[in-house]
């Protein structure tokens, strides 16, 4: 309950504007200016308990308390490293960025992109902090996650062996921003270790909210060079990596180049060279040397025979781990380039378009919304977001007769990184479909349609890392959007944005709560004979308790010989009497159980209608179909809930656990519609009220 009450709240300060970068939700319910406040107030240094100097915020692994990474290691102030640090020295460059001995390549390469955003620099890296005024041992720095802001704090005490930095550090020795920023995203991710190994595309995306794309060389398109530089005039930033075939671990081969290595693109220029034009791109090494020797690099011959002036700006010549190369050689020893979108104009040519954006969250729950990938019979289950396109691009790339609209699709799984170190993570993907003609919106596509349909397209396959974007060209109609996991029964929350260049309709299918549940007619006869001649006749008293109930109910139960349960609990019997019991007796009259038996009966067909193998219980994923027959339409959250409370470990519900939520719908729907007196659909209580209601 306490969980379900947290997303609910979540939502509702969302609402309100908490989570935008200048409002964003204080990580760990923990406030900078408050802390620091209280440190200053009392002379003393921060010390952050949620992220403490230990083995444990280090890791268990590569990292733990037997590996030799970490011996001798000691945590140490700035202040006791250096005599004079400094937070940022004369700016923040991409040269500031040098790795250490964490394997986190991909998240250094990222940090050296930011830097060349002044912008997006500032707003992850909250510039008016210092070792001189107002220091307490306490900073704090701002990450996008998943549709929202936060801001982590962290102390100073940074992990370091003989008066050295053992991660991540700047060129000038007393400068200490870069290594702050990497144990806030550390923390961030449970450990330091959470960071070795990974994509870069994670790092900028959680640095500037923007959208990522991936583009494998061997599926690159023809105007990758274009795309490249367009991206970086634009201000997106862009990292490359390459990877080895003949084994793992950062290898650095006769060239100079290292194998299994991210590596941040900083420029892509065109030269005149012999009558030619060339195509250079600039790349960096976040160890800060190590650079490519091959042709275009610092000194290679052909910056000679380059324009003084264009050499002037270009040539870089000096060990700093960046340099040029051509496009030639960037496509052999690279294999991917990711970049980071902050707008999207690059897409088209119109360069003063809005880009519309469209968040969901939500979660794959075993028994419930996590069906797997589409060769799954309960694939169905999965989430659905439904878009409309309406408007083509102002710039479509089709015909006359069939206009295009460009939709760029990611999807992102929560806390991946975290998972990878102390639980489990999944590999995901999404499908597109066309929705048919006759469905109404926000009702969602059943097993029928994706047995009769294939999708019109989807991510290339599932993708291990956090996240999976694509481009489309789509004619404008109905869509239906669906993200799975591999297979069914894997757990985990997830973010969807869709973009779309004109504005677009969205929603998530079945979102709407409502209940159109079964009313028996006063007028009908109590005695009558059931679907399967078995005689609902009983002797009537004047009131009915729980006990009562459970006596009557349970002896004409055992009539049913197509009802495969042992009875009802007490405990289900007082949940009935809280149904129906509108004068607050605590018991059932002769009417009020009439009407009660007659909803059980009804609620027992809908329960043998679902169970089709007869087996006496039905399978959780098929609860969604029994709660639509009895009319109930409910979203993914409350039937996420439903699935928790009531669905056993081998994902299956008992005929009692199936009449117990019914009733406990029943009852709720009750409550709310006596509460809501004004018919807004909302309803206001105080303490004492709430908690009245909720004992019921």
């Amino acid at each position: 309950m306490a969980s379900a009450a947290a997303i609910v709240a979540r939502n509702k300060a969302a609402a309100l504007g908490l989570g935008a970068n200048k409002t964003p939700r204080k990580y760990l319910n923990q406030d900078f200016e408050e802390l620091r406040a209280r440190c200053l107030a009392s002379g003393t240094l921060f010390e952050d308990p949620t992220f403490p100097a230990a083995q444990s915020s280090l890791g268990t692994k590569d990292l733990g308390p037997e590996s030799e990474k970490v011996k001798g290691l000691v945590w140490k102030r700035p202040k006791e490293i250096n005599l004079t640090p400094q937070f940022i020295n004369e700016g923040a460059h991409r040269a500031d960025v040098r790795q250490g001995s964490l394997g986190d390549c991909w998240f250094l390469c990222s940090i050296a992109a930011l830097t060349m955003n002044e912008e997006c620099l500032c707003r992850v890296v909250p510039m008016d902090q210092s070792f001189d005024k107002d220091y307490a041992g306490i900073f704090h720095f701002k990450f996008w996650q998943y549709g929202e802001w936060v801001d982590v704090v962290v102390d100073d005490r940074l992990p370091s062996k003989k008066g050295k930095l053992v991660f991540v550090k700047s060129t000038a020795e007393n400068e200490f921003w870069s290594a702050l920023l990497e144990k806030a995203y550390a923390k961030l991710n449970g450990t330091y270790e959470a960071l070795s190994g990974g994509i870069s595309l994670e790092a900028l995306e959680d640095f500037t909210g923007g959208i990522g794309e991936l583009y494998y060389f061997d599926k690159a398109p023809q105007n990758l060079f274009q795309i490249i530089q367009s991206s970086l005039k634009r201000g997106s930033m862009v990292t490359c990596s390459t990877k080895s075939e003949t084994g793992t671990g950062e290898i650095v081969v006769s060239n100079n180049m290292v194998k299994n290595h991210g590596y941040t693109v900083t420029g892509a220029e065109e030269v005149s060279y012999r009558s030619h034009n060339i195509q250079l791109m600039r790349v960096r090494n976040p160890w800060g040397y190590k650079e490519w020797n091959g042709p275009w690099s610092d000194k290679a011959p052909e910056w000679d025979e380059v324009d003084p002036k264009m050499k002037v700006n270009l040539k870089v010549d000096c060990e700093d781990g960046e340099t040029w190369m051509p496009l030639s050689s960037f496509m052999v020893e690279f294999y991917r380039v990711a970049i980071c979108h902050l707008n999207l104009d690059h897409i088209c040519c119109n360069e003063n378009l809005t880009w519309c954006l469209t968040e969901f969250t939500g979660s794959w729950t075993a028994g419930s919304t996590a069906g797997g990938g589409k060769n799954h019979p309960t694939f169905w289950t999965n989430p659905q977001f439904w878009i409309t396109l309406e408007e083509p691009d102002v710039d479509h790339p089709g015909d006359t007769k069939t206009p295009l609209c460009t939709v760029i699709v990611s999807l992102m799984q929560k806390e991946q990184r975290r998972k990878k170190v102390g639980g489990e993570s999944f590999s995901i993907s999404f499908s597109i479909y066309k929705a048919p003609k006759e469905t109404p919106p926000n009702v969602p596509l059943q097993q029928k349609f994706f047995k009769a349909n294939k999708d019109i397209d989807s991510t290339d396959k599932f993708r291990t890392e956090r996240g999976a974007s694509k481009r489309f060209q789509l004619p404008a109609g109905n869509y239906v959007i669906v993200p799975s996991t591999t297979n069914p029964s894997q757990e985990a929350d997830f973010c969807l944005r869709v973009f779309t260049e004109k504005r677009a309709k969205t929603l998530e299918l079945g979102n709407m709560v409502f209940a159109e549940v079964y009313e028996p007619s006063l007028n009908a006869n109590p005695d009558s004979e059931t679907q399967n001649g078995t005689e609902s006749s009983h002797e009537e008293k004047g009131e009915y308790t729980a006990e009562d109930l459970r006596v009557v109910l349970n002896e004409m139960l055992s009539k049913r010989d197509d009802i495969k349960s042992e009875g009802f609990s007490l405990k289900t019997c007082k949940e009935m009497i809280n149904c129906l019991d509108e004068d607050n007796t605590g018991t059932l009259s002769n009417e009020e159980f009439n009407i009660l038996w007659k909803k059980l009966e009804n609620y027992m067909k809908i329960f043998l209608e679902v169970d089709t193998n007869v087996s006496g219980n039905i399978d959780s994923h098929e609860m969604r179909n029994a709660l639509h027959k009895a009319g109930f339409g409910l979203n993914n959250q409350i039937q996420d809930v439903i699935v928790r409370r009531y669905v056993s470990g081998n994902l299956t519900i008992n005929f009692e656990d199936f009449i117990a939520c019914m009733i406990q719908l029943e009852t709720l729907f009750k409550m709310f519609n006596i509460l809501d007196m004004d018919k807004e659909g909302k309803v206001s209580l105080s303490l004492s009220e709430w908690i009245l209601v909720g004992l019921i």
